[in-house]
Protein backbone atom coordinates (compact mmCIF):
# COMPACT_ATOMS: atom_id res chain seq x y z
CA UNK A 1 0.00 0.00 0.00
CA UNK A 2 1.12 3.69 -0.38
CA UNK A 3 -0.29 6.96 1.37
CA UNK A 4 -0.85 9.99 -0.24
CA UNK A 5 -1.46 12.91 2.22
CA UNK A 6 -3.01 16.39 0.85
CA UNK A 7 -2.90 19.58 2.89
CA UNK A 8 -5.74 21.38 1.30
CA UNK A 9 -7.17 25.24 1.86
CA UNK A 10 -10.14 23.32 3.51
CA UNK A 11 -9.32 19.79 4.34
CA UNK A 12 -6.46 17.20 4.61
CA UNK A 13 -6.70 14.19 2.95
CA UNK A 14 -5.36 10.78 3.32
CA UNK A 15 -5.68 8.23 0.29
CA UNK A 16 -4.42 4.41 0.25
CA UNK A 17 -3.82 3.09 -2.99
CA UNK A 18 -2.31 -0.63 -3.53
CA UNK A 19 0.29 -1.79 -5.88
CA UNK A 20 -2.08 -1.25 -8.57
CA UNK A 21 -2.26 1.75 -8.11
CA UNK A 22 -6.12 1.13 -7.39
CA UNK A 23 -7.66 3.42 -4.41
CA UNK A 24 -8.72 1.17 -1.14
CA UNK A 25 -9.72 4.03 1.28
CA UNK A 26 -9.75 7.56 2.14
CA UNK A 27 -10.11 9.76 5.05
CA UNK A 28 -10.27 13.27 5.69
CA UNK A 29 -10.05 15.53 8.62
CA UNK A 30 -11.64 19.47 8.04
CA UNK A 31 -9.92 23.20 8.40
CA UNK A 32 -11.40 26.45 8.59
CA UNK A 33 -9.67 29.90 7.07
CA UNK A 34 -9.76 32.33 9.45
CA UNK A 35 -9.62 36.27 8.08
CA UNK A 36 -8.67 38.69 10.72
CA UNK A 37 -8.80 41.59 8.20
CA UNK A 38 -10.18 42.73 4.59
CA UNK A 39 -7.96 40.44 2.26
CA UNK A 40 -5.97 38.22 4.78
CA UNK A 41 -6.14 34.42 5.53
CA UNK A 42 -4.72 32.42 7.97
CA UNK A 43 -4.53 29.15 9.19
CA UNK A 44 -2.95 27.51 12.09
CA UNK A 45 -0.57 24.69 11.56
CA UNK A 46 -1.16 22.99 14.80
CA UNK A 47 -4.88 22.60 12.70
CA UNK A 48 -3.19 21.12 9.66
CA UNK A 49 -1.73 18.17 12.13
CA UNK A 50 -4.94 17.79 14.03
CA UNK A 51 -6.44 17.37 11.14
CA UNK A 52 -4.05 15.08 9.64
CA UNK A 53 -4.18 12.92 12.73
CA UNK A 54 -7.86 12.87 11.81
CA UNK A 55 -8.15 11.65 8.48
CA UNK A 56 -5.51 9.03 9.09
CA UNK A 57 -7.65 7.87 12.14
CA UNK A 58 -10.14 7.60 10.09
CA UNK A 59 -7.99 4.78 8.08
CA UNK A 60 -6.84 3.21 10.80
CA UNK A 61 -10.87 2.66 11.99
CA UNK A 62 -11.34 1.62 8.42
CA UNK A 63 -8.64 -0.58 7.10
CA UNK A 64 -6.04 -1.05 9.86
CA UNK A 65 -4.25 -3.91 7.83
CA UNK A 66 -3.96 -1.54 4.69
CA UNK A 67 -2.34 1.31 6.71
CA UNK A 68 0.12 -1.59 8.84
CA UNK A 69 0.97 -2.27 4.44
CA UNK A 70 2.08 0.98 3.71
CA UNK A 71 5.38 1.13 2.12
CA UNK A 72 5.82 4.65 1.31
CA UNK A 73 4.52 8.01 1.88
CA UNK A 74 3.65 10.90 -1.15
CA UNK A 75 2.96 14.14 0.40
CA UNK A 76 1.30 17.62 -1.50
CA UNK A 77 -0.83 21.04 -0.50
CA UNK A 78 -1.53 24.15 -0.96
CA UNK A 79 1.25 26.43 -2.12
CA UNK A 80 3.04 29.57 -1.32
CA UNK A 81 1.85 29.77 2.71
CA UNK A 82 4.53 31.25 5.00
CA UNK A 83 4.94 28.99 8.14
CA UNK A 84 7.67 30.78 10.17
CA UNK A 85 9.41 28.75 12.81
CA UNK A 86 12.30 29.78 14.73
CA UNK A 87 15.07 27.53 16.50
CA UNK A 88 12.93 25.07 18.07
CA UNK A 89 10.97 24.40 15.12
CA UNK A 90 8.12 25.80 17.50
CA UNK A 91 5.31 27.91 14.98
CA UNK A 92 6.00 32.13 15.64
CA UNK A 93 2.57 33.05 14.03
CA UNK A 94 -0.45 31.89 11.53
CA UNK A 95 0.37 30.77 8.78
CA UNK A 96 -0.03 33.42 5.48
CA UNK A 97 -1.82 31.32 2.90
CA UNK A 98 -2.02 31.59 -0.92
CA UNK A 99 -5.25 33.94 -1.43
CA UNK A 100 -3.71 36.41 1.23
CA UNK A 101 -3.18 39.42 -0.33
CA UNK A 102 -1.70 42.04 2.17
CA UNK A 103 1.38 42.34 0.67
CA UNK A 104 1.11 43.69 -2.13
CA UNK A 105 2.63 46.74 -1.89
CA UNK A 106 5.88 44.37 -0.88
CA UNK A 107 5.03 42.17 -3.86
CA UNK A 108 5.13 44.47 -6.50
CA UNK A 109 8.39 46.06 -4.88
CA UNK A 110 10.13 42.57 -5.13
CA UNK A 111 8.69 42.96 -8.78
CA UNK A 112 10.53 45.65 -9.81
CA UNK A 113 13.63 44.56 -9.10
CA UNK A 114 14.55 42.58 -12.76
CA UNK A 115 16.47 39.98 -10.72
CA UNK A 116 13.45 38.52 -9.71
CA UNK A 117 11.73 37.74 -13.05
CA UNK A 118 14.37 36.76 -14.39
CA UNK A 119 15.80 34.18 -11.88
CA UNK A 120 12.18 32.90 -11.41
CA UNK A 121 10.34 33.04 -14.77
CA UNK A 122 7.18 34.54 -12.94
CA UNK A 123 5.73 37.79 -11.69
CA UNK A 124 5.91 37.97 -7.98
CA UNK A 125 2.47 37.93 -7.15
CA UNK A 126 1.06 38.72 -3.42
CA UNK A 127 0.17 35.00 -2.85
CA UNK A 128 4.16 34.02 -2.98
CA UNK A 129 5.98 33.15 -0.13
CA UNK A 130 8.72 35.96 -0.06
CA UNK A 131 6.46 39.29 -0.42
CA UNK A 132 4.57 37.57 2.91
CA UNK A 133 8.40 37.94 4.69
CA UNK A 134 9.05 41.55 3.56
CA UNK A 135 5.65 42.16 5.24
CA UNK A 136 6.41 40.21 8.47
CA UNK A 137 9.54 42.09 8.26
CA UNK A 138 8.37 45.64 8.21
CA UNK A 139 5.05 45.25 10.23
CA UNK A 140 5.97 42.31 13.02
CA UNK A 141 9.93 42.44 13.10
CA UNK A 142 9.96 41.17 16.77
CA UNK A 143 8.77 37.50 14.69
CA UNK A 144 10.80 38.36 11.58
CA UNK A 145 14.10 38.46 13.92
CA UNK A 146 13.24 34.70 15.62
CA UNK A 147 12.85 33.27 12.01
CA UNK A 148 15.01 30.16 11.39
CA UNK A 149 12.96 28.53 8.80
CA UNK A 150 10.98 29.29 6.51
CA UNK A 151 8.81 26.22 5.29
CA UNK A 152 5.78 25.71 3.03
CA UNK A 153 2.50 24.32 4.42
CA UNK A 154 3.14 20.65 3.11
CA UNK A 155 6.64 20.88 4.02
CA UNK A 156 5.60 21.30 7.90
CA UNK A 157 3.65 18.15 7.94
CA UNK A 158 6.70 16.53 6.62
CA UNK A 159 8.68 18.08 9.64
CA UNK A 160 6.21 16.11 12.03
CA UNK A 161 6.66 13.17 10.30
CA UNK A 162 9.86 12.98 9.70
CA UNK A 163 11.73 15.24 12.03
CA UNK A 164 13.50 16.99 8.46
CA UNK A 165 13.62 20.21 7.09
CA UNK A 166 13.26 19.41 3.38
CA UNK A 167 11.11 20.50 0.01
CA UNK A 168 10.84 19.53 -3.29
CA UNK A 169 10.95 21.62 -6.69
CA UNK A 170 7.50 22.17 -7.73
CA UNK A 171 6.20 24.47 -4.48
CA UNK A 172 9.65 25.75 -3.85
CA UNK A 173 9.10 26.94 -7.47
CA UNK A 174 6.17 28.91 -5.73
CA UNK A 175 8.30 31.40 -3.11
CA UNK A 176 10.14 34.12 -5.67
CA UNK A 177 13.11 32.54 -4.13
CA UNK A 178 13.99 29.82 -6.47
CA UNK A 179 15.97 30.07 -9.97
CA UNK A 180 13.33 27.92 -11.16
CA UNK A 181 15.58 27.35 -14.66
CA UNK A 182 18.71 25.71 -12.62
CA UNK A 183 16.45 23.90 -9.99
CA UNK A 184 18.11 25.34 -6.70
CA UNK A 185 17.83 28.48 -4.06
CA UNK A 186 19.09 31.90 -5.08
CA UNK A 187 20.78 33.37 -2.47
CA UNK A 188 21.04 36.64 -4.48
CA UNK A 189 17.02 36.41 -3.93
CA UNK A 190 17.23 35.08 -0.05
CA UNK A 191 19.43 38.44 0.57
CA UNK A 192 17.35 41.01 -0.90
CA UNK A 193 14.18 39.67 1.68
CA UNK A 194 16.90 39.44 4.38
CA UNK A 195 17.50 35.54 4.69
CA UNK A 196 19.89 33.02 3.79
CA UNK A 197 19.54 29.76 2.45
CA UNK A 198 20.13 28.72 6.10
CA UNK A 199 16.48 29.54 6.39
CA UNK A 200 15.21 27.17 3.65
CA UNK A 201 14.72 23.77 3.88
CA UNK A 202 16.93 21.04 1.69
CA UNK A 203 15.75 20.44 -1.87
CA UNK A 204 15.23 16.96 -3.44
CA UNK A 205 12.89 16.40 -6.51
CA UNK A 206 9.17 15.11 -6.07
CA UNK A 207 10.22 11.65 -6.78
CA UNK A 208 13.03 11.23 -4.28
CA UNK A 209 12.90 10.09 -0.88
CA UNK A 210 12.53 13.01 1.36
CA UNK A 211 12.86 12.04 5.33
CA UNK A 212 11.19 8.77 6.69
CA UNK A 213 8.24 8.40 9.12
CA UNK A 214 9.01 8.85 12.86
CA UNK A 215 8.28 5.35 15.34
CA UNK A 216 6.10 7.65 17.70
CA UNK A 217 4.15 8.13 14.65
CA UNK A 218 4.09 4.83 13.15
CA UNK A 219 3.02 2.69 16.65
CA UNK A 220 0.33 5.63 17.04
CA UNK A 221 -0.91 4.58 13.56
CA UNK A 222 0.33 0.93 13.49
CA UNK A 223 2.79 1.77 10.47
CA UNK A 224 6.06 0.65 9.93
CA UNK A 225 8.67 3.10 11.59
CA UNK A 226 11.25 4.57 8.82
CA UNK A 227 8.45 4.19 5.79
CA UNK A 228 10.48 6.74 3.19
CA UNK A 229 8.21 9.74 2.52
CA UNK A 230 8.69 11.13 -1.33
CA UNK A 231 9.54 14.91 -1.88
CA UNK A 232 5.74 14.90 -2.98
CA UNK A 233 4.46 18.46 -4.88
CA UNK A 234 2.49 21.29 -4.50
CA UNK A 235 -1.37 20.91 -5.02
CA UNK A 236 -1.23 21.57 -8.98
CA UNK A 237 1.54 19.49 -9.39
CA UNK A 238 0.47 16.91 -7.42
CA UNK A 239 -2.82 16.79 -9.29
CA UNK A 240 -1.22 16.51 -12.76
CA UNK A 241 0.72 13.35 -11.60
CA UNK A 242 -2.69 11.81 -10.50
CA UNK A 243 -3.80 12.85 -14.01
CA UNK A 244 -0.69 12.05 -16.00
CA UNK A 245 -0.61 15.36 -16.71
CA UNK A 246 3.31 15.19 -17.32
CA UNK A 247 4.27 14.47 -20.92
CA UNK A 248 4.39 17.66 -23.15
CA UNK A 249 1.15 18.72 -24.15
CA UNK A 250 -1.00 17.55 -21.73
CA UNK A 251 -3.23 19.57 -19.54
CA UNK A 252 -5.93 19.76 -17.07
CA UNK A 253 -8.57 22.54 -15.97
CA UNK A 254 -9.22 22.27 -12.65
CA UNK A 255 -12.12 23.44 -11.08
CA UNK A 256 -11.30 23.86 -7.24
CA UNK A 257 -11.24 26.57 -5.05
CA UNK A 258 -9.20 28.43 -6.98
CA UNK A 259 -8.98 28.19 -10.77
CA UNK A 260 -6.50 26.55 -12.72
CA UNK A 261 -5.22 26.19 -16.36
CA UNK A 262 -2.24 23.65 -16.52
CA UNK A 263 -0.10 22.83 -19.23
CA UNK A 264 3.00 20.38 -18.68
CA UNK A 265 6.29 21.06 -20.30
CA UNK A 266 9.48 19.36 -21.38
CA UNK A 267 11.36 22.49 -21.36
CA UNK A 268 11.53 25.67 -19.24
CA UNK A 269 9.51 28.64 -21.08
CA UNK A 270 9.36 31.62 -18.64
CA UNK A 271 7.18 34.24 -19.97
CA UNK A 272 6.29 36.46 -16.66
CA UNK A 273 5.00 39.14 -18.74
CA UNK A 274 1.76 37.00 -19.44
CA UNK A 275 0.81 36.31 -15.64
CA UNK A 276 1.33 33.13 -16.36
CA UNK A 277 2.95 30.54 -13.53
CA UNK A 278 6.18 29.23 -15.10
CA UNK A 279 7.10 26.12 -11.99
CA UNK A 280 9.08 23.34 -11.92
CA UNK A 281 7.33 20.09 -12.38
CA UNK A 282 7.24 17.22 -9.95
CA UNK A 283 8.79 14.93 -12.03
CA UNK A 284 12.81 15.37 -12.59
CA UNK A 285 13.38 17.58 -15.46
CA UNK A 286 9.91 19.02 -16.04
CA UNK A 287 8.81 22.54 -16.02
CA UNK A 288 4.79 23.65 -16.02
CA UNK A 289 2.65 26.10 -16.89
CA UNK A 290 -0.12 27.71 -15.11
CA UNK A 291 -2.62 30.16 -15.56
CA UNK A 292 -4.53 30.97 -11.94
CA UNK A 293 -7.73 32.53 -11.09
CA UNK A 294 -8.40 32.89 -7.20
CA UNK A 295 -12.14 32.52 -6.94
CA UNK A 296 -13.32 29.15 -8.77
CA UNK A 297 -15.97 27.31 -6.77
CA UNK A 298 -15.42 29.72 -4.34
CA UNK A 299 -17.31 32.02 -6.47
CA UNK A 300 -20.20 29.71 -6.43
CA UNK A 301 -19.56 28.98 -2.88
CA UNK A 302 -19.71 33.09 -2.09
CA UNK A 303 -23.70 32.79 -4.26
CA UNK A 304 -24.61 30.43 -2.38
CA UNK A 305 -24.10 31.62 0.88
CA UNK A 306 -26.05 34.53 0.04
CA UNK A 307 -28.54 32.86 -1.63
CA UNK A 308 -28.86 30.65 1.16
CA UNK A 309 -28.68 27.31 -1.16
CA UNK A 310 -26.10 24.46 -1.10
CA UNK A 311 -23.75 24.97 -4.44
CA UNK A 312 -25.07 21.80 -5.97
CA UNK A 313 -28.34 23.54 -6.00
CA UNK A 314 -27.90 26.51 -7.66
CA UNK A 315 -26.68 24.99 -10.46
CA UNK A 316 -29.04 22.20 -11.03
CA UNK A 317 -31.69 24.80 -11.34
CA UNK A 318 -29.88 25.37 -15.11
CA UNK A 319 -30.25 21.96 -16.08
CA UNK A 320 -27.85 20.71 -18.10
CA UNK A 321 -28.17 22.10 -21.54
CA UNK A 322 -26.16 25.25 -22.03
CA UNK A 323 -28.32 28.38 -22.72
CA UNK A 324 -27.18 31.57 -24.32
CA UNK A 325 -25.75 34.17 -21.67
CA UNK A 326 -28.54 36.24 -19.90
CA UNK A 327 -26.63 39.65 -20.44
CA UNK A 328 -25.47 40.06 -16.74
CA UNK A 329 -21.84 39.44 -16.65
CA UNK A 330 -19.77 38.69 -13.44
CA UNK A 331 -16.41 39.28 -12.47
CA UNK A 332 -15.06 36.65 -10.32
CA UNK A 333 -12.18 38.76 -8.48
CA UNK A 334 -13.75 38.05 -5.02
CA UNK A 335 -9.71 38.31 -3.52
CA UNK A 336 -8.00 39.97 -6.55
CA UNK A 337 -6.83 37.97 -9.77
CA UNK A 338 -3.54 36.94 -10.82
CA UNK A 339 -3.61 35.91 -14.78
CA UNK A 340 -3.57 38.15 -16.76
CA UNK A 341 -3.58 40.74 -14.51
CA UNK A 342 -1.74 40.09 -11.07
CA UNK A 343 -4.40 42.63 -9.26
CA UNK A 344 -4.65 42.03 -5.75
CA UNK A 345 -7.20 45.11 -5.50
CA UNK A 346 -9.73 44.37 -7.50
CA UNK A 347 -12.41 42.86 -6.82
CA UNK A 348 -15.84 41.22 -8.32
CA UNK A 349 -18.52 43.09 -9.67
CA UNK A 350 -21.85 41.67 -11.49
CA UNK A 351 -23.89 44.38 -14.24
CA UNK A 352 -25.92 44.11 -16.19
CA UNK A 353 -28.65 43.50 -13.39
CA UNK A 354 -32.48 44.04 -14.25
CA UNK A 355 -35.79 43.37 -12.73
CA UNK A 356 -35.89 39.69 -14.13
CA UNK A 357 -32.58 38.71 -13.40
CA UNK A 358 -33.21 36.17 -10.99
CA UNK A 359 -31.23 33.77 -8.81
CA UNK A 360 -30.58 31.98 -12.35
CA UNK A 361 -29.61 34.14 -13.77
CA UNK A 362 -26.95 35.14 -11.23
CA UNK A 363 -25.76 31.15 -11.12
CA UNK A 364 -25.45 31.13 -14.47
CA UNK A 365 -23.34 34.41 -14.95
CA UNK A 366 -20.74 32.89 -12.07
CA UNK A 367 -20.48 29.82 -14.15
CA UNK A 368 -19.80 32.31 -17.56
CA UNK A 369 -17.29 34.58 -15.07
CA UNK A 370 -15.43 31.82 -14.24
CA UNK A 371 -15.26 30.31 -17.59
CA UNK A 372 -13.91 33.59 -19.03
CA UNK A 373 -11.27 33.63 -16.84
CA UNK A 374 -10.49 30.41 -17.97
CA UNK A 375 -10.30 31.84 -21.49
CA UNK A 376 -8.39 34.52 -20.17
CA UNK A 377 -5.52 32.28 -19.21
CA UNK A 378 -5.90 30.07 -22.33
CA UNK A 379 -4.48 33.06 -24.28
CA UNK A 380 -1.93 33.99 -21.79
CA UNK A 381 -0.83 30.27 -22.10
CA UNK A 382 -0.65 30.90 -25.60
CA UNK A 383 1.23 33.80 -25.48
CA UNK A 384 4.03 32.24 -23.28
CA UNK A 385 4.68 29.61 -26.30
CA UNK A 386 1.74 26.65 -25.58
CA UNK A 387 -1.05 26.05 -27.52
CA UNK A 388 -3.53 23.43 -26.32
CA UNK A 389 -5.93 21.56 -28.15
CA UNK A 390 -8.37 19.95 -25.47
CA UNK A 391 -7.86 19.92 -21.42
CA UNK A 392 -9.47 17.15 -18.78
CA UNK A 393 -11.48 18.87 -16.44
CA UNK A 394 -10.84 17.74 -12.95
CA UNK A 395 -12.22 19.73 -8.55
CA UNK A 396 -15.58 19.50 -7.27
CA UNK A 397 -17.09 22.00 -9.46
CA UNK A 398 -16.36 19.92 -12.73
CA UNK A 399 -19.21 17.21 -11.37
CA UNK A 400 -21.70 20.45 -12.62
CA UNK A 401 -22.17 19.39 -16.51
CA UNK A 402 -23.71 22.76 -17.10
CA UNK A 403 -20.16 24.28 -15.91
CA UNK A 404 -18.50 22.11 -17.95
CA UNK A 405 -19.95 23.14 -21.07
CA UNK A 406 -19.59 26.78 -20.58
CA UNK A 407 -15.79 26.34 -20.12
CA UNK A 408 -15.39 24.09 -23.15
CA UNK A 409 -17.93 26.67 -25.33
CA UNK A 410 -15.40 29.86 -23.91
CA UNK A 411 -12.21 28.12 -24.34
CA UNK A 412 -13.65 26.90 -28.09
CA UNK A 413 -11.70 23.34 -26.95
CA UNK A 414 -13.18 19.91 -26.04
CA UNK A 415 -13.02 18.81 -22.50
CA UNK A 416 -12.37 16.18 -21.39
CA UNK A 417 -14.08 13.91 -18.57
CA UNK A 418 -11.71 11.12 -16.91
CA UNK A 419 -13.55 7.79 -15.91
CA UNK A 420 -15.16 7.53 -12.41
CA UNK A 421 -12.35 7.41 -9.80
CA UNK A 422 -9.78 9.76 -7.19
CA UNK A 423 -7.24 11.52 -9.92
CA UNK A 424 -6.66 14.81 -7.67
CA UNK A 425 -3.88 15.99 -5.63
CA UNK A 426 -3.68 13.17 -2.90
CA UNK A 427 -3.69 10.39 -5.95
CA UNK A 428 -0.91 12.07 -7.38
CA UNK A 429 0.81 11.93 -3.87
CA UNK A 430 0.43 8.78 -3.36
CA UNK A 431 1.85 7.67 -6.84
CA UNK A 432 4.73 10.18 -5.83
CA UNK A 433 5.09 7.76 -2.66
CA UNK A 434 5.23 4.57 -5.10
CA UNK A 435 7.97 6.18 -7.07
CA UNK A 436 10.04 6.89 -4.02
CA UNK A 437 9.74 3.52 -2.13
CA UNK A 438 10.50 1.27 -5.05
CA UNK A 439 12.48 2.92 -7.81
CA UNK A 440 9.76 3.17 -10.47
CA UNK A 441 9.89 4.78 -13.51
CA UNK A 442 7.94 8.24 -13.00
CA UNK A 443 6.42 8.50 -16.19
CA UNK A 444 5.18 4.55 -16.78
CA UNK A 445 3.57 4.72 -12.71
CA UNK A 446 1.55 8.62 -13.69
CA UNK A 447 -0.64 7.81 -16.78
CA UNK A 448 -3.54 9.45 -17.93
CA UNK A 449 -7.05 7.99 -16.85
CA UNK A 450 -9.42 6.75 -19.44
CA UNK A 451 -11.57 9.23 -20.37
CA UNK A 452 -15.69 9.25 -19.70
CA UNK A 453 -16.93 11.49 -22.04
CA UNK A 454 -15.67 14.37 -24.40
CA UNK A 455 -17.64 17.68 -24.31
CA UNK A 456 -17.44 19.57 -27.71
CA UNK A 457 -17.88 23.55 -27.68
CA UNK A 458 -21.76 24.07 -28.32
CA UNK A 459 -21.16 25.88 -31.96
CA UNK A 460 -24.10 27.16 -31.73
CA UNK A 461 -23.70 29.54 -28.82
CA UNK A 462 -20.00 30.29 -29.60
CA UNK A 463 -20.85 33.75 -31.19
CA UNK A 464 -23.13 34.67 -27.74
CA UNK A 465 -20.37 33.30 -25.63
CA UNK A 466 -17.98 35.81 -27.55
CA UNK A 467 -20.42 38.39 -27.53
CA UNK A 468 -20.63 37.93 -23.26
CA UNK A 469 -16.78 37.25 -23.42
CA UNK A 470 -16.83 41.31 -24.85
CA UNK A 471 -18.43 42.46 -22.31
CA UNK A 472 -16.78 40.38 -19.53
CA UNK A 473 -12.66 42.06 -20.90
CA UNK A 474 -14.76 45.88 -21.06
CA UNK A 475 -15.73 45.76 -17.36
CA UNK A 476 -12.17 45.07 -15.89
CA UNK A 477 -10.95 48.67 -17.21
CA UNK A 478 -14.28 49.86 -16.01
CA UNK A 479 -13.88 49.34 -12.41
CA UNK A 480 -10.11 49.60 -11.99
CA UNK A 481 -9.52 51.56 -9.43
CA UNK A 482 -13.11 52.01 -8.01
CA UNK A 483 -13.95 48.19 -6.81
CA UNK A 484 -11.24 47.76 -3.44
Amino acid sequence: MYLGLDLGTSGVKALLIDGDQQPVASGHGPLDVSRPHPGWSEQDPAHWLAACEHAIGELKASHPNELAAVRGIGLSGQMHGATLLDRDDKVLRPCILWNDTRSHAEAAMLDAAPRFRELTGNIVFPGFTAPKLVWVKANEPEIFARVAKVLLPKDYLRLWLSGEHISEMSDSAGTSWLDVGKRRWSGELLAVTGLDESHMPTLVEGTQPAGALRAELASKWGMQAGIPIAGGAGDNAASACGMGTVGEGHAFVSLGTSGVLFASNAAYLPNPASAVHTFCHALPQTWHQMGVILSATDSLNWLAGIAGREAGDLTAELGDDLRAPSGVTFLPYLSGERTPYNDAAIRGAFAGLAHESGRAALTQAVLEGVAFAFRDSLEALASAGTRLERVTAIGGGSRSLYWLKAIATALGIPVDVPADGDFGAAFGAARLGLIAATGADPFSVCTPPATSRTIEPDAGLTQAYEEARRRYRALYPAIKGVSA
